[in-house]
């Protein structure tokens, strides 16, 4: 009751064992950004990746991860599950990785992932997955969305062409558009900060000048 004295020793001790606590998170190093901006000059050389919503009818909000390539704007990759959990973004990132090269453990040494720093990428099988796979994490500074700027740009399409232009009735269905979205992204749709080229078509160019 309100007014009654207790010991807070013992509430706290009660409290621990019903499980009612929350567990204080470890303090720890991350790898934080070492430049600002997320373009690169290359492919390859960084991808960035992150979490947004969208109604799909009969199943509620669901989470949307894209994994894009900071040079050409590729989607690479994408999940679109009910829950954005650390395995939600383990699918997108293996979806890039098979995409670009063909295998789950052939990127270059060194090469980048960035993002914010939300539970799903520290998480202990989300950093184990990326490290798995021979990348480096980039977290972004705290609160500076503008570090992740390429991708935090694409979630914004992808709300204002995808999400808000259609009423999905369930994940299913969404799931089938969002497909035709991401082809119609990477292979139609002109950007202007490519010079109003076509994201594969940056990627081949720039294969080429390379080989």
């Amino acid at each position: 009751m309100e007014g009654t004295l207790v010991n807070r020793k013992k509430v706290h001790r009660i409290m621990k064992l019903k499980g009612w606590t929350l567990h204080q998170r470890l303090a720890g190093s991350r790898p934080r950004v070492e430049t600002n901006i997320s373009i690169t000059e290359s492919p390859i050389q960084r991808w960035a990746t992150d979490l947004g919503n969208i109604f799909c009818g009969e199943d509620g909000w669901c989470v949307f991860v894209p994994v894009i390539d900071c040079c050409t704007r590729e989607v690479l990759g994408h999940a679109l599950e009910l829950t954005g959990k650390a395995k939600t973004a383990e699918r997108a990132l293996e979806e890039a990785l098979l995409a670009r090269f063909g295998t789950l453990r052939s990127a270059p040494q060194g090469m980048l992932l960035r993002h914010d720093n939300g539970l799903v990428f520290g998480s202990r099988r989300f950093r184990a997955v990326v490290r798995d796979y021979g990348l480096k994490q980039e977290y972004i500074t705290p609160y500076t969305p503008k570090q992740n700027g390429l991708c935090e740009r694409f979630i914004k399409t992808f709300k204002e062409e995808f999400c808000w232009c259609n009423r999905f009735t369930s994940i299913a269905e969404a799931r089938v558009a969002l497909a035709k979205f991401i082809h119609h992204y990477n292979h139609t749709r002109p950007h202007q900060a490519l010079s109003y080229q076509i994201p594969n078509q940056r990627n081949q160019d720039l294969c080429k000048s390379a080989a």
